[in-house]
């Protein structure tokens, strides 16, 4: 009891301000999706309520994710519908569900870095994109043709000066925010930088009537359904049923299910390795926790959830010690909506862009950018084709794009390096010795087959095959083709190395072999070990 009272005094803080910082990305992240900004809060409160009770997660916090917001405002225009677009989250949780119960915890770990740091630019920018109309003020009552960059340039065109001047305001109350001189202030530094550029922008909405700049319509403010009269049954859409036959619908929900266990199993990552005590998270069981509030989120009408590492983070830098901060902070959401409704349809669309534009830059900063590209052309391709197919096409087709690039790249590697030359004699009548790589498999034939038939007649011609860990029949077969034809021209090649090759073991069985063999040579018993 008393070490439960003695979190309580930690976590209860510490929920509070996630939850100051929670509320406005909750609206920010509906508005950039293109949904009902309760739809954005409601996820928040499944976040909190139902995924942090069911999570094994002690300081992540779950909710809506700017990184699905593309996603989702692409996805409901080509579905057609919310509700059709609900039973895709449905679907996506049931999904998520399995991966966890087929301990799918593991997927992150086949995606290159490369493509998953694309994937997040390429999201950032979009969310930025997104958001300039909103910075701008402009106001459609309809989807505009042309989609993003059509929105874009009418919104230029046409901008109304009062929401430009809050948005340019609140963003450089978030940049300031995020400068030493007030990160290092023990007072500032307990305010989220996302309120205060909230309460700005609602100061600013409020004297829009004192200013030459332009006016501010009911359109330029956060509109909330009417908690006190009968909306209650409009406030919890219905998933369309009839999609579980729509082929769209399944397409989306699988895009959904991948990304929002990408972006949870990377926050889970962060969120342990910034953990003062160094837990670890169960993966699977995160996957599994994730998956019942996407379940939830598709029967209510919530947006998808993910962990989220900026509520998580700061969940961490507030103080929090157990789960019970995340689901507390769910619990704040619905009090917010519920006691102060009013208070929350004062906010301004431009404040809200402006803390997404933050966002946007975060995800895809010039220096990662820069990073990506020092790393080697390698990691560059894939990452800035994944970027421009993300902006430009959609999320699935982008993480594709950059998905072929990087299997290209490593398929190239795999026909160029099949082999290095050992030695190469000066001396004439000696051999050439060769070595085939660890990892030879069909890949590597076209490269093999080049290299022998090149052999110039009367060549001798050792290949040695000692260190390789799985010679697959295709290999085998190319290198005793070689011999013949060799012997042909005059040539000899020899293939040494054949005792210590285990011909019926695969690279895999040979690598848990040695690994169970180190283990039991360090006193571990063999049943202990998971594959």
């Amino acid at each position: 009891m008393k070490t439960v009272f003695g979190s309580l005094k930690r976590d209860l803080p510490s929920s509070l301000v996630v939850s100051l910082v929670a509320i406005p990305l909750c609206l920010g992240i509906a508005l950039a999706s293109g949904v009902p900004p309760f739809a954005g809060l409601l996820a928040g409160m499944i976040g909190g309520l139902l995924v942090g009770a069911v999570s094994s997660s002690q300081l992540g916090v779950s909710g809506p994710a700017a990184g699905l917001a593309a996603i989702v405002i692409t996805s409901v225009a080509a579905l057609g519908s919310f509700q059709l677009f609900l039973m895709a989250v449905l679907l996506a949780g049931v999904m998520q569900v399995v991966l966890g119960l087929a301990k799918g915890g593991t997927i992150a770990y086949f995606f290159p870095s490369s493509v998953i740091k694309g994937m997040l630019a390429g999201i950032g920018i979009f969310i930025a994109l997104t958001q300039v109309p909103h910075a701008l003020g402009f106001v459609s009552g309809a989807q505009v043709e042309g989609g993003v960059f059509s929105t874009l340039g009418l919104a230029v065109s046409s901008p109304n000066y009062s929401a430009l001047a809050i948005a340019l305001t609140c963003l450089a109350v978030l940049i300031l925010w995020d400068l030493p001189l007030v990160r290092r202030n023990a007072i500032l530094s307990m305010v989220p930088g996302p309120l205060v550029a909230v309460v700005v922008g609602v100061a600013m909405a409020a004297l829009v009537g004192f200013s030459p700049l332009g006016e501010l319509s009911m359109a330029h403010f956060v509109s909330l359904p009417d908690l006190s009269g009968s909306a209650w049954s409009t406030l919890f859409p219905d998933p369309e049923w009839g999609g579980v036959a729509n082929m769209q619908v399944w397409t989306t929900a699988l895009t959904l299910a991948v990304v929002a266990s990408l972006e949870t199993l990377l926050s889970v990552e962060a969120a342990d390795k910034l953990d003062p005590q160094r837990r670890v998270t169960p993966k699977n069981r995160e996957l599994l926790a994730q998956g019942v509030g996407n379940v939830a989120a598709g029967l209510l009408g919530a947006l998808p959830v993910t962990q989220v590492i900026v509520r998580s983070s700061t969940n961490i830098q507030s103080g929090g010690r157990t789960k019970r901060s995340a689901m507390l902070h769910g619990l704040w959401i619905l009090l917010a909506l519920v006691l102060f409704p009013g208070v929350l349809a004062m906010i301004p669309f431009a404040a809200l862009a402006a803390i997404l534009l933050q966002v946007g830059y975060k995800l895809a900063k010039p220096v990662l950018f820069t990073e990506m590209w020092k790393g080697g052309w390698t990691r560059f391709i894939p990452f800035i084709a994944t970027v421009v197919g993300v902006v430009f096409l959609d999320l699935l087709q982008g993480v594709g794009l950059g998905m072929a690039v990087a299997l290209f790249i490593i398929l190239r590697n795999n026909y160029r390096v099949a082999f290095h030359l050992l030695e190469r004699s000066k001396l004439p009548g000696r051999p050439i010795k060769i070595a085939l790589g660890e990892e030879t498999s069909f890949l590597n034939k076209a490269s093999i087959q080049r290299m022998l038939d090149e052999l110039p007649p009367g060549s001798h011609v050792v290949i040695d095959i000692s260190r390789t860990v799985a010679l697959e029949p295709d290999i085998h077969e190319v290198l005793e083709e070689g011999k013949l034809r060799a012997a042909g021209k005059g040539s000899q090649v020899e293939v040494v190395g054949h005792r210590q090759h285990r011909w019926h073991r695969t690279a895999a069985q040979l690598s848990m072999k040695h690994v169970r063999e180190s283990f039991r040579f360090a006193g571990v018993q063999p049943n202990t070990l998971q594959a």
